[in-house]
């Protein structure tokens, strides 16, 4: 064989042969508790994470993941409330459709503070427009914190 002009030694060559063997009873164990982990109601936690910020993480035990996106969902829907932020309510054109979307992504949330008569009906001051925002963003990242909780669930995600 010739040798490597960088390395000076001689090239290293892996063959396929040999490479496939048979499954052991530790991986095969493993695969049967994946398969029991993904049997079920697999949307429940994508349904209880829209409902409640964090509600998906906390079923799948992931306790940490779930007290932060909870408290950044709460503290944004909260921050936009106080920001005397619109709760969007109807949709007479796309820019109403897309903020009534947003609002809905926060779930109980959302109910509860219609419910309660919190949001403003029309945006009076700079910082109302601010909370708006902070409103919408905060349901987005509910749906997509429910989402990930999904993936955690069905295994797309470790």
């Amino acid at each position: 064989m010739a040798r490597s002009p960088l390395f000076g030694k001689a090239p290293v060559r892996y063959s396929q042969k040999g490479m496939a063997t048979a499954q052991n009873n530790n991986v095969a164990g493993r695969q049967g508790k994946e398969q029991e982990f993904r049997q079920g109601f697999v949307y429940l936690p994508l349904i209880a994470g829209w409902l409640v910020p964090g509600a998906g993480h906390f079923l799948l035990r992931k306790w940490g993941r779930g007290a932060l996106l909870s408290a950044s969902i709460v503290g944004m829907f909260a921050v936009g409330l106080a920001m005397q932020g619109m709760l969007f309510t109807g949709a007479h054109h796309i820019l109403e459709v897309l903020g009534l979307a947003g609002d809905l992504g926060n779930g109980l949330l959302y109910v509860a503070a219609q419910l309660l008569g919190l949001g403003a009906d029309q945006v009076r001051v700079t910082t109302a427009d601010y909370g708006t925002r902070f409103i919408v963003v905060a349901g987005l990242l509910n749906v997509i914190a429910a989402v990930d909780a999904h993936n955690l669930r069905t295994g797309r995600k470790s």
